[in-house]
């Protein structure tokens, strides 16, 4: 079988699915998943739609087809995806290395549907580790006298490795606005959810020092405004006073490989689409 995957954002309207539905059915494919929302709020309309056929097909046709026919006609914002090919990400890592070696694990074992093609940090600490997973590591320090030849060679490896997206892994430096916006729905932060209320340094102390009953992670877009952007994936989970300052780091460490695990999955499989400064998430 030969897959697709079409997504598609516009006004909300009569017939958006049957036209979908339709311009499908007329090329010979089967729909396998549908998924669709439409925001009361906004009056938009959210589609994502996985469908299938006996036969090979040319992708960049059908592209142009979909465009013309359907696309173009509903003034939305659309994008026909090949499921087959594994979406590329690019990691940054500071010197926290959890969420790093999650998704290394799950890049490997093959329970994430991406593959990443090279590491980025301003730190050699996982050099070793990196290499272990014969996966390129770049040293690209930063010094606020470095800061724009620093990103102007992310954007060289960005380029140079054809990647889909950039994941912020703990990464501890702030992007430039201006880069901010060229990776704009393409890189992926991840912190902790006890901000705004504690930021800086040792923020789970911070925490624990006023006794938080709930701790969390955050997964979102990077936009200008610092962790802000519009949020992909959350968890969390209740805490006490029998947890210590290390305690709620540790369960916290945990919660941001899981929170950004899944929001990297569900953005490489197409499923997160952008409502303004909110998501729709199609599980």
């Amino acid at each position: 079988m030969s897959d697709v995957i079409l997504t598609v954002a516009c006004r909300d309207r009569e017939g958006i699915v049957a036209k979908v539905a339709g311009f499908l059915a007329d090329r010979g494919f089967t729909i396998r998943d549908s998924q669709q929302f439409g925001d009361i709020e906004t009056g938009l309309f959210f589609m994502r739609v996985h469908a299938a056929m006996g036969r090979r097909f040319d992708i960049d046709e059908l592209r142009t087809e979909f465009g013309a026919a359907v696309g173009d006609v509903l003034g939305a914002r659309w994008a026909v995806h090949d499921p087959g090919r594994r979406h590329r990400m690019l990691v940054m890592v500071s010197r926290q290395g959890h969420c790093l070696n999650d998704l290394l694990h799950r890049v490997r074992t093959g329970s994430m549907p991406a593959e990443i093609v090279a590491v980025v940090s301003n730190h050699e600490d996982f050099r070793e580790l990196v290499d272990w997973h014969a996966i390129p590591f770049h040293h690209v320090p930063v010094t606020a006298a470095t800061k724009g030849a620093a990103e102007d060679e992310l954007r060289k490896l960005i380029s140079a490795y054809d990647a889909d997206s950039v994941v912020l892994a703990r990464y501890m430096q702030i992007l430039s606005d201006s880069l901010c916006r060229e990776l704009a729905g393409r890189a992926i932060n991840i912190h902790h959810s006890l901000l705004p209320s504690f930021k800086g340094a040792r923020p789970y102390a911070q925490a624990h020092a006023r006794g938080v009953k709930v701790i969390g992670a955050t997964a979102h877009y990077v936009t200008a405004d610092l962790d802000e952007g519009p949020i992909i994936e959350q968890d969390f989970t209740r805490v006490d006073h029998m947890h210590s300052a290390s305690d709620l780091s540790a369960i916290g460490r945990d919660l941001e490989a899981l929170a950004l695990a899944r929001a990297v999955t569900a953005h490489a499989e197409h499923r997160v689409l952008m409502n303004g400064s909110r998501t729709v998430v199609f599980r």
